[in-house]
């Protein structure tokens, strides 16, 4: 689970991201990347420099350009906490992890200035009617590649207000996070499986395209193949396959091709190994072509799911059904 958060100057962002860093969770901060530009220009840094060089690289590469490089970071598993989020493009790039939610923190003004004379950084404002000034240019502007602090909190999941203790604050994110990650949808069974499919599709060597299969039984993987050529010969995509290399049209001359089908490779590694797939359901990126639905039916599978059409799906999906097979589409 990533928890973004967003918050103005003093409202505690900070002491949320060490309580989660504490707890487990991978620390990021969209300031970093701004410290490390900063850095490698040979600028000293600084809280007007740092907003300074986020406009800019803004401007350059889009508004969500820090999240998308903070993004490029996360694991696919990683549970981590993301600071300083300020600009509505941000929260945007990072909800393309569905796992994403972002916490505002937020505290009454004077609270904050009080917090802000107490912690003395360079360049903080030294008096209450500065710290308002500064705190309406960042809130937002005509500008959308600024920072929008306003709007950004707007598109808050939850809100954490911090107008008392340490403790308090921590307590309330720690419920927050709780009741967030109880409502966190986690993947169904068949898009979990197909997931792994496109994982195992990665491995293949065929020069045209490649596709996977997963076999599992009792929701357990039994067997997994892609497509490519066969065991001690070249690698299609080394030029062990003339007929891919050829770059014939899709579907013709497949009599000629030396490439094994992921489904045909999923079967015959149970085989090999002497795993019983009778009654399992077979995951496959493409509808399987004739040779492997012929396969399919005479190894005892009784479910196929899919992904994509392959080129030449009718024959080979009117024969899996006639034989009793459940086929079923599901399009990511």
């Amino acid at each position: 689970m990533i928890i973004g958060l967003t918050g103005k100057n003093g409202s505690g962002k900070g002491e949320a991201a060490r309580f989660l860093t504490e707890s487990g969770y991978e620390y990021y901060s969209l300031s970093d990347i701004l410290r490390e530009e900063l850095t490698a220009r040979g600028q000293q840094v600084t809280r007007e420099r740092l907003i300074s060089i986020g406009n800019e690289l803004r401007a350059a590469h889009g508004a969500g350009a820090l999240a998308e490089r903070t993004l490029a970071k996360l694991g696919a598993e990683a549970h981590a906490v993301v600071d300083s989020i300020r600009n509505p493009f941000e929260v945007e790039a990072l909800r393309r992890r569905r796992d994403f939610h972002l916490l505002s923190i937020d505290a009454e003004p004077e609270v904050r200035f009080e917090r802000v004379k107490a912690r003395r950084r360079e360049g903080d404002p030294d008096t209450y009617e500065a710290f308002l000034e500064v705190e309406a240019r960042e809130a937002q502007t005509p500008d959308p590649t600024t920072q929008q602090m306003n709007r950004t909190a707007e598109m808050a999941d939850a809100v954490v207000f911090n107008n008392g203790t340490v403790e308090e604050l921590r307590d309330q994110v720690r419920q927050v996070v709780q009741a967030l990650a109880a409502n966190q949808q986690r993947p169904g069974w068949d898009e979990y499986f197909m997931d792994i499919a496109r994982v195992v599709a990665l491995r293949g060597n065929c020069i045209k395209r490649k596709i996977a299969a997963v076999i599992v039984r009792d929701r357990r993987i039994i067997s997994t193949g892609y497509n490519g050529t066969p065991r001690g010969i070249t690698n299609c995509s080394e030029g062990g396959c003339p007929r891919c290399n050829h770059f014939g049209a899709s579907g013709e001359k497949l009599d000629e091709c030396l490439c094994s089908h992921a489904e045909e490779n999923a079967i015959v590694q149970a085989a090999y190994h002497g795993v019983s797939i009778k009654g399992g359901t077979i995951y496959t990126t493409y509808s399987p072509c004739l040779i492997c639905t012929k396969m399919i039916i005479n190894s005892g599978l009784m479910e196929v799911v899919y992904d994509k059409a392959y080129t030449i799906a009718d024959v080979p999906l009117r024969l899996l059904k006639e034989a009793g097979i459940v086929v079923r589409q599901i399009q990511s």
